[in-house]
């Protein structure tokens, strides 16, 4: 006879793993069970890790140190997590939060925790997964200590503060809460500059919309018409611009809401995004300015940049520029160099290493933010460098595939930098950068976990690191940046050979060597610029790569291997006449091809 089916949401009583856990000595924990222990260790997104009956247990708010009252909240097979009671015995690492709402937020992971103990935290958080997901050996001569703040307060130049309503009805503006939409009402964060300027357009929002009836959004149903408000700021202009992010194409007397913002010191634009999609991403990709510019400037290492509300910018001004000197540094750029930057954003780090590079391609998804990054390399005067829309795994193995044949920098770079997102590298790009056989690869990353995935494949096709660097770019959090070089493995060994040159017994004549040398001498690359030029000066008109890589196949002569050529082409591809033809053959035989 068939069981009764379990109703949805029920646990399953034949696995009681989620209620209860037996740990050594036939000790059971299960839910709401009171424990005392010591916390041992800290996990990667900042719980204190501590163990009773050999049982790890997660808790929330507890640090390297503490010796805390914990109440069981769930158990799995293996370990258990658990909420803080009491801490019995505060750590030697403790600190006060200087924030009221440090526990409740999500913001701020590790604010109880001395700043010096937290760049301990996130070095081993690195180092930890460099190892175990990365599987490298990290000798202490190519590990650098990271590099850490000299103020971990008040450095964040963006600020954004969602808005609704409390249960009562009334309009509420600050954070959310950890792991939740829930928000809870605070206008002064202590990671953001310029807070009293905040506090203000903080003010004037909240009383703008009260004054004037003006909805907020419910995220629930997906009505109301303000969400979001983002502030940034100019570290080095101390511009200001406040953008409201709205479920809808208009807001309201803007004019009223424009003419108390202009009051707030350095406000230098207000701007309306607009965003109406039942989604959690905060901005949309439609912006109007309402009043002033739309956008703010700064700068970074002398390079100045305009800041939209769209734009990917680091938060961290001051770490950020210790952080591109290092880039700079791995890079080892002499003024000669042609470098490729992946994922460049707004060309924050293209434009800072222009300055010492023969030639930069940058690549970037986001096509508004191809648009800045054009715009600041002209507003620098910088000449050495080219832009292009597109995935990195898309661009790069287009150009490659193009150009392969052609012995060009943009082919065969001496330099690749990548500064990817969260997600690490799509695996084609990877590909193609070992294909394009950079001497060096510069790899800027915000998870450590995903740049450990990524350095294990370089390294397993011809690479090896050779520095790594941390720097903390978010003091009171658990997240860490990290620059490592990588450069082309060298030779496992080397074999002297010891020859005398002159006449006599066991000696080498130096004419037979010069005779040998003529002989074997390699014939120069025939490149298909020079195919071009030569047809160019002998015919007078032009021939498209294509037309020359066309004949050749047609020929049968040997071509480059393009293992990711696009499979199908945006538009048909034309042939070449059949004057071309014949000037692209008599190119061949002029250089010997043929």
């Amino acid at each position: 006879m068939r069981g009764k089916r379990k109703k949805k949401g029920m646990p399953n009583q034949g696995n009681a793993a989620s209620l209860k856990t037996q740990g050594g000595h036939g000790q059971v924990f299960q839910k709401d069970m009171e424990l005392e222990f010591l916390i041992e260790d800290m996990g990667v997104e900042g719980q204190g890790i501590g163990k009773a009956g050999g049982i790890i247990f997660f808790v929330k708010d507890a640090v390297l140190g503490d010796r805390v009252l914990v109440k069981v909240m769930k158990m799995k097979k293996n370990y258990g997590y658990a909420r803080l009671i009491k801490i019995l015995e505060p750590s030697p690492y403790r600190t006060e939060p200087c924030c009221p709402y440090a526990r409740q937020c999500g913001g701020c992971q590790i604010q109880a925790l001395d700043y010096s103990q937290q760049l301990k935290f996130k070095e081993n958080k690195v180092r930890n997964n460099l190892m175990r997901i990365g599987g490298f050996s990290l000798e202490d001569e190519i590990w650098h200590p990271i590099l850490g703040m000299d103020e971990p307060f008040n450095y964040r130049n963006k600020a954004q503060f969602p808005i609704g309503k409390d249960k009562d009805g009334r309009i509420v503006i600050g954070f959310y809460a950890a792991r939740s939409h829930r928000i809870i009402p605070n206008r002064k964060c202590f990671l953001g500059m310029e807070m009293e300027a905040t506090e203000q357009i903080l003010q004037y929002v909240v009383s703008y919309l009260e004054e004037n009836g003006v909805s907020v959004y419910d995220e629930a149903t997906g009505e109301g018409l303000v969400r979001h408000l983002l502030i940034r700021y100019g570290y080095a202009t101390k511009e200001v611009m406040a953008c409201i992010i709205v479920n809808g194409k208009f807001l309201p007397y803007e004019e009223r809401l424009a003419e108390k913002l202009q009051a707030v010191e350095g406000m230098a634009g207000i701007v309306l995004n607009v965003n109406e999609e039942k989604t959690n991403v905060i901005l949309g990709q439609e912006t109007r300015c309402i009043w002033g510019k739309g956008y703010i400037t700064d700068y970074i290492g002398g390079v100045k940049y305009q800041i939209s509300p769209l734009s990917f910018y680091q938060v961290n001004p001051v770490q950020t520029e210790k952080l591109y000197q290092k880039v700079l540094e791995y890079a080892g750029l002499t003024g000669e160099e042609v470098v490729w930057d992946l994922y460049c954003g707004i060309g924050t780090i293209s434009l800072f290493l222009a300055q010492r590079a023969k030639w930069i391609y940058g690549v970037e998804v986001v096509e508004p933010a191809i648009e800045d990054a054009r715009r600041n390399a002209e507003i620098n005067g910088i000449e050495n460098v080219e832009f292009f829309v597109g995935k990195a795994e898309e661009v790069l193995p287009e150009f490659y595939e193009r150009g392969a044949e052609a012995d060009s920098g943009m082919v065969h770079p001496d330099v690749i930098v990548v500064d990817p997102p969260r997600k690490g590298c799509d695996e084609k790009c990877l590909e193609t950068i070992v294909k394009m056989e950079p001497e060096r690869v510069v790899y800027v990353s915000c998870d450590s976990a995903t740049l450990a995935r990524d350095l294990k494949y370089l390294c397993k096709e011809g690479y090896e690191v050779g520095e790594i660097q941390g720097v903390d770019m978010f003091a009171q959090t658990v997240h860490v940046e990290t620059v490592v070089m990588l450069s082309h493995k060298k030779p496992d060994s080397v074999i002297n050979v010891k020859v005398e040159f002159g006449e006599g017994e066991g000696k080498v004549p130096l004419d037979n060597i010069a005779k040998r040398a003529e002989a074997y001498k390699p014939k120069e690359r025939v490149t298909y610029k020079m195919i071009k030029g030569y047809i160019e000066a002998k015919y007078g008109f032009k021939v498209h790569t294509a037309y020359i890589a066309e004949v050749k196949r047609d020929l049968g002569l040997p071509m480059y291997d393009a293992p990711n050529a696009v499979e199908k082409l945006k538009q048909p591809r034309k042939h070449p006449t059949a004057e071309k033809v014949e000037a692209i053959k008599d190119a061949l035989k002029h250089f010997e091809v043929i």
